[in-house]
C-alpha cells in the first residue's frame, strides 16, 4: 500500500512488482521509456518502455508464427479459452479497476464499470461465434448439381490501436473476436493508459492463449502507426477524426480493411412530455461521466423553451452537487481528466466560449487544488457554431444547452454537425420518441438513455456515420470483420454450356427459359 504525496492512498493491488512485470512485456530496445503517472498526483509509477519499428516488426512475426497454429487449433478449444477467462475477468475485476484508475484518473465506478466490458463481449460471443464461423452451404446457379459454400478464414494479424478513456475495455475487447476467429492480435495502447490491457494480456494467456498471439507495442502514434498498419492484415481503431483519416489512408493504400471508431458532438433531445427529473439526471452521465471523455458522451442539449428554465434549473443544481476529488473509493461522481495537457484543452474550449459571448452556469475553471488535471463539471448557455466548443469536440465535462420552438427545429439542430455516433431521445410518448430517433443523424441513438443501452447490446452493430466512422463493433458484424471469405464452389455434372453439337442458339434459349423458371418456381 503507497501513500501518495496528496496524502491518496494508492490502491494495494497496483504494486511496483505488478506494474514492472506488466511493462516487461513491451519490446523497447532503444532503451527510450515514457514515463507513465498517477493522474490523481502526476508522480511516475513506471518506465514504459517504447517500441521501435524494428520492435513492432518483430513483434508481428511472432504474432504471426503463433497465429498459424491458433488458427489450426479446433474452434471448440479456442473458445476454452475464453470460456476460462470470462471467469478470470471477473474474478480480479478489482485489480483491474484498480489499474484503470491509477492510469487514468476516473472515478471508480466509471472504472469497475469498464472492467465488465470484455466478460460481456466474451459472454456474447462464446454463443454466437460457433454458428457465424460455420461453413455455410448455399445454392449455386444450377439447381441440384451447383453448390457455393462459404467459408470463414482468419484474416491473419490484426492491428488494434486503442484509446486512452477506455483502455481496458478497447484494447481488450475489441480483440476478443479477432482472436476468437483465429487471428493473432498486436495491440497499440496509448502510452498513458497501458497498464490494464497489459494485465488483460496476461490474464488471457493465464486462461491458456497461446503465448506470443497477441503482442503489446508501446510508443508516440506518429513513431509507431505507421509501422504498425503496414505490418496489419486488419485495424481496428478508436480515437480521433483527424487521427482516423490518417490510418484510413494507409490502410487503403496497403489494400487492407480498417474499423475506425471516431469523434462525436453527440446531442440531446428532450421532448416536451418528457420526465424532467429524469431527463436532467440521464444528463449528469451524458455529460459529466467519465468527466465527459466517451466518445458517446452528450456535449448539446435541445429543449424546448416552455421547459428550458425548469430543465435548466434541475441540472444546474444537479452539477454543483457532484462529489468530484480523487479517491480510490467509490464516492466521488466524477474524476480526472487524463491529463494537464488534455485539461488545458477543455479550458481553451471554454476560455473560447466565454470571450464569444457564453454564459457559464456553473464550473468553468480548472481545480488545481484537486490534483494537476482536475477540470470543474461546466454547463454553458448561449454557445454557437461560432465558437470551438459549438461545433468541435470538446471532449471534456463541458455541454451546451440549447432552446428550440418545433420538433423540426431540433431534429435539424442535433443533426447540423460533420459528426455522428451517438445521439439521446427523452420522452414519455415512446412512439413519438421513435419518430424523433428515426430522423437523427447518427449511428446509435438511444431513448431515455444516454448511451449504455446502445452500447451494452453487444448483439447489435454500434458504429458512427458521416465523420464518425467506418464500419462497427458488437454484433455478428463485430466478429466477421475479422474474417475473409472464401467461396467453395462445386459443379457436380457439366451443364455450364451447350451439350455438344447444341446450336448456342438453342442452348440460349433454354438458358433464358430456365431463368423464368426458376423466378417463377422461386429457386433462384
Amino acid at each position: 500500500m503507497t501513500v501518495t504525496p496528496l496524502g491518496l492512498t494508492r490502491p494495494a493491488s497496483a504494486t511496483d512488482a505488478l506494474l514492472r512485470r506488466l511493462v516487461a512485456r513491451v519490446p523497447g530496445s532503444s532503451g527510450a521509456t515514457w514515463k507513465l503517472t498517477e493522474v490523481y498526483t502526476g508522480e511516475t509509477l513506471v518506465e514504459l518502455p517504447q517500441s521501435t519499428p524494428t520492435d513492432i516488426e518483430r513483434a508481428f512475426a511472432e504474432a504471426r508464427a503463433a497465429q498459424r497454429k491458433w488458427a489450426a487449433t479446433p474452434l471448440k478449444q479456442r473458445l476454452g479459452v475464453f470460456k476460462r477467462a470470462h471467469t478470470l475477468f471477473v474474478d480480479n475485476a478489482r485489480t483491474t479497476t484498480d489499474l484503470i484508475q491509477v492510469e487514468s484518473g476516473k472515478n471508480r465506478r466509471m472504472a469497475i464499470e469498464e472492467t465488465c466490458d470484455p466478460a460481456m463481449v466474451m459472454s456474447h460471443y462464446l454463443k454466437r461465434a460457433a454458428k457465424l464461423l460455420a461453413p455455410t452451404k448455399r445454392g449455386g446457379p444450377v439447381p441440384l448439381l451447383t453448390t457455393s459454400t462459404e467459408i470463414r478464414q482468419p484474416k491473419g494479424v490484426v492491428g488494434i490501436i486503442a484509446p486512452w478513456n477506455f483502455p481496458f475495455a478497447t484494447g481488450i475487447s475489441d480483440a476478443v473476436p479477432a482472436l476468437m476467429a483465429g487471428n493473432a492480435v498486436v495491440l497499440k495502447p496509448d502510452n498513458k493508459t497501458a497498464l490494464s490491457p497489459l494485465y488483460g494480456v496476461q490474464l488471457l494467456e493465464e486462461a491458456g492463449l497461446p503465448k506470443g498471439l497477441f503482442q503489446v507495442v508501446c510508443g508516440e502514434g506518429p513513431d509507431v502507426g505507421p509501422t504498425l498498419i503496414d505490418q496489419a492484415d486488419y485495424v481496428m481503431f478508436t480515437g480521433s477524426t483527424a487521427t482516423g483519416r490518417v490510418i484510413g489512408e494507409r490502410a487503403g493504400r496497403n489494400l487492407i480493411g480498417c474499423c475506425l471508431e471516431l469523434g462525436g458532438k453527440n446531442p440531446m433531445i428532450v421532448l416536451e412530455d418528457a420526465d424532467i427529473a429524469e431527463a436532467a439526471q440521464g444528463a449528469i452521465f451524458g455529460a459529466f461521466g467519465n468527466t465527459g471523455q466517451i466518445c458517446m458522451h452528450i456535449e448539446r442539449i435541445y429543449l424546448p423553451e416552455s421547459r428550458y428554465d425548469e430543465f435548466k434549473n434541475a441540472f444546474v443544481a444537479k452539477t454543483e452537487a457532484l462529489d468530484v476529488r480523487a479517491a480510490y473509493d467509490f464516492g466521488p461522481d466524477m474524476g480526472s481528466l487524463i491529463s494537464p495537457d488534455h485539461l488545458r484543452r477543455v479550458k481553451a474550449h471554454v476560455d473560447d466560449a466565454v470571450e464569444n459571448g457564453a454564459t457559464v452556469l456553473c464550473g468553468g475553471k480548472p481545480r488545481p487544488d484537486l490534483g494537476p488535471a482536475f477540470f470543474e463539471p461546466t454547463i454553458l448557455e448561449g454557445v454557437t457554431k461560432d465558437m470551438l466548443c459549438g461545433v468541435t469536440e470538446t471532449f471534456g465535462p463541458v455541454v451546451a444547452l440549447h432552446k428550440y420552438r418545433t420538433i423540426d427545429e431540433a431534429i435539424a439542430l442535433a443533426n447540423d454537425t460533420d459528426y455522428g455516433l451517438n445521439a439521446s431521445v427523452w420522452g414519455r410518448d415512446a412512439d413519438a420518441a421513435r419518430a424523433v430517433a428515426a430522423r437523427i443523424e447518427s449511428g446509435n441513438v438511444n431513448i431515455n438513455d444516454i448511451l449504455a443501452t446502445a452500447y451494452a447490446a453487444k448483439g447489435t452493430p454500434s458504429g458512427g456515420v458521416k465523420t464518425s466512422g467506418v464500419g462497427a463493433r458488437h454484433g455478428d458484424q463485430g466478429l466477421l470483420k475479422y474474417t475473409d471469405v472464401k467461396n467453395l464452389a462445386v459443379l457436380k455434372k457439366q451443364v455450364m454450356g451447350p451439350r455438344p453439337g447444341q446450336a448456342y442458339e438453342k442452348y440460349v434459349e433454354g438458358m433464358l427459359s430456365g431463368l423464368k423458371l426458376m423466378r417463377k418456381w422461386r429457386i433462384r
